[in-house]
């Protein structure tokens, strides 16, 4: 049996800050080749985006297909002095692994990897079937080079799989509470009013652009965007910023900055987001400029035979029955739901992105488990 613990510390000792993950994607062409999948290193690049280092690894032949996709690159780890052990150690510490990008996902990797060297090993290389596996390096970063163009290369290549196992984090409290099938859309909007500087004892000479956009703020918050439905929560607005730059108290200042985001369900679209802010915008303000930064489009995968079959491995592992949402960031599986049926389930993901990040080591072995089970299900 490959151990997926020692994997999983082994994929966090190889510093991956995105976009550089190449040393660690290596070391998975070495451990994946040995296993006899055939590994085929992809390199991307873009104007003004970081080049970016991925990874395709897949063996046997036929019409079913299933891929594992995930993502090596991790966020850097701040100040090293606020962990309390090294964030590249891998340190093992009272039945816990800490370290950066070992919830968000190296596990997870090193769980699917698992899981495929083993169901090989016992089932050989001529099972009815192929298994390939999306490691990309982009997740973390613009999301440009990294899965998006892998599945472009494959749809190229007329290699897609029939369907993919994201193993991101999908569990907020407890492994094998949720598998996820969809996401929510991401708007930004940055929102900059233009007013008159003046002297604050004589209002009547300034236009302070403050309370104007405090006043759009205002009216942007106090709307409900919707009740969400049966598989999204209700979009939420939240203000990130607000900045004017004025370090004087005796002077009204010429320009109010604020931005905000919205996560929004698939009872909202991207365009009557755009123009319900430009119209709230413009009731309170006549010099206000506008700018939006469409990160995702909100999706949902059908729930059908393949979300069954996942949650089915996750209660034979588990004994729960998972619930099936649409909770949390953004993620790749936005890319992968345009070429086939995409759903995700991983480890629980309270402490990815922060100081001393860790997962339950008996979670990444049960992990391996569950993918094991899918794939045994898969390819009966």
């Amino acid at each position: 049996m490959t151990d997926a613990v020692e994997l999983a510390r082994e994929l966090v000792r190889r510093p991956s800050v995105t976009p550089d993950a190449r040393d660690v994607l290596d070391y998975l062409a070495g451990v994946l080749g040995a296993a006899g999948f055939a590994c085929t290193p992809l390199r991307f690049s873009a104007e003004n985006t970081p080049d970016v280092d991925n990874l395709h690894a897949a063996i046997g032949s036929g019409a079913r297909h299933l891929a594992f996709a995930g993502h090596l690159d991790v966020v850097p780890p701040g100040d090293e002095s606020r962990w309390s052990a090294p964030p590249f150690a891998a340190l093992l510490r009272d039945g816990r692994v800490i370290g950066r990008g070992v919830a968000d996902m190296k596990s997870g990797v090193a769980a699917f990897v698992a899981a495929a060297i083993d169901f090989l090993a016992e089932r050989g290389a001529a099972f009815d079937g192929r298994i390939s596996l999306i490691l990309t390096g982009d997740e973390e970063g613009p999301a440009i080079n990294g899965t998006k163009k892998v599945m472009e290369h494959l749809r190229a290549a007329g290699d897609l799989p029939e369907v993919c196992l994201l193993g991101e984090p999908t569990c907020r409290e407890v492994f094998g509470e949720m598998i996820k099938v969809g996401r929510r859309g991401s708007l930004t909007a940055h929102i900059a009013v233009n007013g008159i500087q003046g002297h604050v004892a004589y209002p009547e000479t300034a236009d302070n652009p403050i309370h104007r956009l405090v006043r759009i703020l205002d009216e942007l918050l106090a709307k409900r965007l919707d009740a969400g439905n049966a598989y999204f929560p209700p979009s939420t607005l939240m203000v990130t910023t607000v900045d004017v730059g004025n370090p004087a108290t005796n002077v009204v200042p010429g320009q109010a900055r604020a931005s905000l985001n919205i996560r929004f369900s698939t009872e909202q679209s991207t365009e009557a987001l755009e123009r319900w802010i430009s119209e709230v915008a413009a009731r309170h303000a006549a010099d206000v400029e506008l700018r939006f930064e469409r990160g995702a489009q909100p999706f949902l995968n059908p729930p059908g035979a393949w979300s069954d079959l996942v949650a089915a491995a996750v209660a034979d592992v588990t004994g729960l029955d998972p619930a099936l949402g649409t909770t949390g960031g953004t993620s790749d599986a936005r890319f992968i739901k345009d070429y086939c049926q995409v759903v995700e389930y991983g480890l629980c993901g309270k402490t990815m992105h922060s100081v001393d990040e860790s997962v339950d080591a008996a979670e990444i072995a049960a992990l391996a488990r569950v993918y094991r089970r899918v794939l045994e299900r898969y390819f009966r």
